[in-house]
């Protein structure tokens, strides 16, 4: 009796057991697949007790992550790379995007003077956070038109509405920024695209290969661990990219509560159609993704500097994969 009691309470533990993922900005169209995972009920039905939280700077989500607060983070990939440079092993679960989804926009007032990368020269550009996946693009990009890093002046200014003052208030002449802002600043007519990250073709022409940005990401140790966890957890994402590629905009956005478009469905719905093509159909890392990605970070990141990264330890494919069975 006395062990039955003992397995009984071992399992309703394992039930109860929490597992916090962080968002990096759940508003951002990016990260579209965890907010309809949860909208079309896809992680109740794993039968694990799973809270989404929302932390718009994707540095911040890792820290949390890292500290144990949270058993994993929906953001960039490139995070799985700069950590192993630290000597922190985590790897993404589950790919969202094989495109960044982003875009480097130049306000009204300096497009005139700025109709390339070559040109950002003594200009301002704004970027999500010093050292996220905006300011390690941007660098590159700049760097690959002969630009150097201490030719202008990167500036953290955030997503959404403190992403549109920056732009509004002149404090930048260029950014980059993610949906729906993009498209609510195109609206406007307060800022126009240079660089277009949206798309596989835009983004193979600008970085030279397909660059995996939104994904799944969880300490190595604890997937190992918790295998079972972590194959429910993947198989509901995968259920959400599955949606995502066989229904319309529309239909996505109806499935999104208000809080998410706020008073501007219309808009909101232009956004998810210019950004359904980053979108993984399967939740598995393109081939060339991982080299694309370092070789973006090189450019950019101190911490990569000397070291030696295993691309194969950055990510797995063996929970995605067993959902296509």
């Amino acid at each position: 009796m006395f062990g039955i009691a003992l397995l009984c309470v071992s399992l309703s533990t394992f039930a109860a057991e929490k597992i916090t993922i962080m968002v990096s900005g759940i508003d951002k169209l990016i990260y579209l697949p965890a907010k309809l995972a949860e909208q079309l009920g896809y992680l109740k039905e794993t039968g694990l007790d799973i809270e989404l939280l929302s932390e718009p700077a994707g540095s911040n989500a890792e820290t949390e992550m890292l500290s144990g607060v949270a058993q994993g983070v929906i953001g960039f990939y490139d995070h799985t790379i700069s950590l192993q440079a630290r000597g922190k092993l985590v790897q993404s679960v589950v790919q969202f995007s094989h495109a960044p989804g982003e875009a480097i926009l130049v306000s009204r007032a300096a497009s005139g003077n700025i109709k390339s990368p070559a040109d950002f020269r003594g200009r301002t550009l704004g970027v999500t956070g010093l050292g996220s996946s905006t300011y390690h693009l941007t660098r590159y990009i700049a760097a690959k038109s002969g630009i150097r890093a201490s030719e202008y002046r990167l500036v953290p200014v955030g997503a959404g509405a403190s992403f549109i003052s920056a732009i509004a208030r002149g404090e930048i002449d260029a950014g980059m920024t993610t949906e729906p802002t993009i498209s609510k600043l195109l609206s406007t007519g307060s800022a126009s695209i240079l660089v277009d990250l949206r798309t596989m073709s835009a983004t193979e022409a600008a970085l030279g290969g397909a660059y995996p940005g939104a994904c799944l990401y969880m300490p190595t140790t604890w997937v190992n661990k918790h295998q079972a966890q972590v194959g429910k957890i993947a198989e509901a994402f995968v259920k959400a990219l599955r949606y995502i590629k066989s229904h319309s905009a529309e239909e996505i956005a109806d499935k999104m509560p208000g809080s998410f478009y706020g008073q501007d469905k219309e808009l909101n719905v232009k956004a998810i159609q210019e950004s359904k093509q980053m979108f993984t159909p399967d939740g598995i890392m393109p081939e060339s993704g991982p080299t694309t990605v370092l070789k973006v970070l090189s450019a950019s990141d101190r911490s990569l500097q000397g070291k030696s990264i295993n691309l194969a330890n950055t990510f797995t494919t063996r929970f995605v994969t067993l959902v296509q069975q």
